[in-house]
């Protein structure tokens, strides 16, 4: 085991994810790339936020459920994470972090490249369409940031954080998520040292990461 991991036990309710997206799936691959440092262009940019605003109006009917949440739900209870802070969600979609978050949290901001995406979502929290690479907050605007199968764009990630916050990675599906990586891949990728805990929950698992 990683030593900067902490392996906690499953959720008692964890399960295997179906096979649905294996290590050569195009956003498998695009996944890895971007959070180890290839440049993300305007052309991606462009065609992710079609795809994305593509599939908002049934994404609420598929991707919000409670299998799905509960990683969010199991990493808010053993993940040590900062509930009373200032949240930011990446890639927040229609809503499923929200729906989790809102009330639990300090604040709560949600942004997404995909405009549909932002539409369908409930007015749970303040809503911001913008490209995860860069992002219009200042340096060290959170104390945590949550990426439910979401693009990891490492350098963004650290700018934005406080000094003691926290990266909540999500995937709802574990390996078998489009856009995957795994703990150990996360603290690879994020700038400097990193320490985190991870388990199963649900179909997937979570990573709370700290600084080191």
């Amino acid at each position: 085991m990683d030593q900067r991991l902490s392996q906690l036990p499953d959720h008692p309710e964890a399960a295997d994810a179906a096979p649905f997206a294996g290590p050569d799936h195009p956003m498998r691959l695009l996944t890895r790339a971007k959070a180890f440092g290839e440049p993300w262009k305007p052309a991606e940019s462009s065609r992710i936020q079609e795809i994305f605003d593509g599939l908002a109006s049934s994404w609420s009917e598929t991707h919000v459920d409670p299998v799905k949440a509960a990683p969010v739900e199991d990493a808010l209870e053993r993940g040590a994470v900062p509930l009373s802070g200032s949240w930011l969600e990446l890639g927040s979609g229609t809503g499923a972090g929200a729906r989790i978050l809102s009330g639990r949290v300090g604040s709560l901001v949600c942004t997404d490249l995909a405009a549909e995406m932002l539409r369908h979502a409930p007015d749970l929290a303040p809503k911001v369409r913008a490209d995860a690479s860069q992002l219009p907050f200042p340096d060290h605007s959170f104390d945590a940031i949550l990426l439910i199968n979401m693009l990891l764009f490492p350098a963004e990630v650290d700018r934005l954080l406080r000094t003691r916050g926290s990266v909540l990675w999500v995937n709802t599906l574990g390996d078998q998520t489009p856009i995957h990586l795994s703990p150990p891949d996360v603290l690879d990728a994020l700038p400097g040292d990193w320490v985190g805990r991870t388990a199963r929950a649900g179909t997937g698992f979570w990573l709370t990461a700290m600084r080191a």
